[in-house]
């Protein structure tokens, strides 16, 4: 095969995707909250799983919960903390007219905190939400159930934006910058194939709104609670189970992308952000790989699948676009007025792909484009830190 050959293949299979996506996330549209609707926020029980049990941020979050109106809200925390979430939980009762209760368990594990609490659930709707999550509308409840109208559907997730503050420095600006692209592409992606295959590659456990006859059945919870790698007991990585649960057992999932669904979230701000970036990147690969082993993924999700969980091994923008930029030389170094139109025009070409995913971004915060070039470099030191992940993976 020719240079030529070998560089529109790689092309094609790199930006392919990029374009069907572009297309995918402008015709795509949310489900609106029906005028008589089956569930209300009634019908909600919102578990929160904390470590400490108490502190700003988690009473920040849990007052844009309670102003939503949900039937009841558990805050699980560990036995040595509970106290403190006790306290918390009074605190809010002073303020709010709504149940919420506290439950524990000896260690700390996140899926052991959802388990007990699910296990207390008796309404039919379950949302596990993060300590750090706040609820920006108090419609949020209505849009976040608006596709359970669909007796399969077993999960939404809603999009995300980074909760920034107003006084940073240059450095802490970088990182928020950094982990605001992170959830913009997020969002990009997951609507694109929402829009596609009804595939979401992670029902983010942020905010998760799940049905509670699905996660209540003392299967699930058994196998939830069980799960491993490599021999050894998975703690992280359970919203990608909650997802791949979903896509193994014929229900159907939706990321409901409206303004009125969104929530707002905490990042790291400083080096610690990196570290975060290596737990994602094992989560995905973990979860990715075993997506992949899986026919049921290939059969009900294919664009999900050639979109998301092959990129995984297989995309390093590391190595994938200095050999598209090594082929486009190769495949036109023979004609000396030809090679220098194409090596601009590919170059720029790669340069505009950096943007797609976060025109919604630079439109909130146009100040932004000024760290551009950090987005750019940072995607390529990202490549070593998937290498490194991949390598790393039994690291929980």
């Amino acid at each position: 095969m020719q240079y030529n050959t070998y560089f529109w293949c790689l092309f094609f299979y790199r930006y392919s995707r990029l374009l069907v996506n572009c297309i995918a996330v402008l015709l795509y549209k949310p489900i609106p909250p029906p005028k008589s609707p089956s569930f209300t926020p009634r019908d909600v029980t919102v578990i929160v799983p904390t470590l400490e049990g108490r502190g700003e941020l988690l009473v920040k979050s849990l007052e844009t919960i309670c102003r939503a109106g949900p039937y009841e809200i558990i805050l699980s925390t560990v036995d040595k903390n509970r106290e403190k979430a006790e306290e918390t939980v009074r605190s809010i009762r002073e303020s709010f007219p709504i149940k919420v209760t506290v439950t524990s368990v000896p260690n700390p594990s996140k899926r052991h905190q959802l388990a007990v609490a699910i296990e207390k659930t008796v309404s039919r709707i379950v949302i596990c939400a993060d300590d750090d999550v706040f609820w920006r509308f108090k419609s949020f409840l209505k849009w976040i159930l608006a596709p359970f109208e669909d007796s399969r559907m077993g999960g939404v997730a809603t999009r995300q934006c980074l909760l920034r503050p107003s006084d940073m420095g240059l450095f802490e600006r970088i990182w928020y910058f950094l982990g605001a692209l992170y959830l913009e592409r997020r969002n990009f992606d997951c609507t694109a194939t929402m829009f596609m295959d009804r595939g979401v590659p992670c029902l983010s456990g942020r905010t998760l709104a799940l049905r509670t006859e699905m996660v209540k059945n003392p299967v699930f919870l058994a196998s939830f609670l069980s799960e491993q790698w490599s021999g050894a007991p998975l703690n992280p990585d359970d919203d990608n189970y909650f997802t791949r649960w979903i896509m193994n057992h014929e229900w159907k999932m939706y990321f409901q992308n409206h303004p009125q669904a969104e929530v707002q979230t905490t990042l790291e701000s400083d080096l610690k952000f990196l570290k975060q970036c290596v737990r994602w990147s094992r989560s995905n690969w973990r979860s990715n790989l075993r997506s992949l082993l899986e026919w049921t993924t290939w059969r009900r999700y294919p664009w999900s699948t050639y979109t998301v969980f092959l990129t995984t091994p297989t995309q390093l923008t590391l190595m994938t676009e200095p050999l598209l930029i090594w082929l486009c030389h190769k495949t036109t170094e023979a004609d000396a007025v030809l090679n220098f139109p194409s090596m601009v025009q590919l170059l720029g070409f790669i340069a505009s792909t950096k943007f797609v995913k976060l025109v919604s971004h630079y439109r909130r915060h146009p100040w932004d484009l000024v760290l551009s070039p950090v987005s750019v470099l940072f995607g390529y030191f990202h490549s070593l830190i998937k290498i490194y992940s991949a390598f790393t993976l039994s690291n929980v």
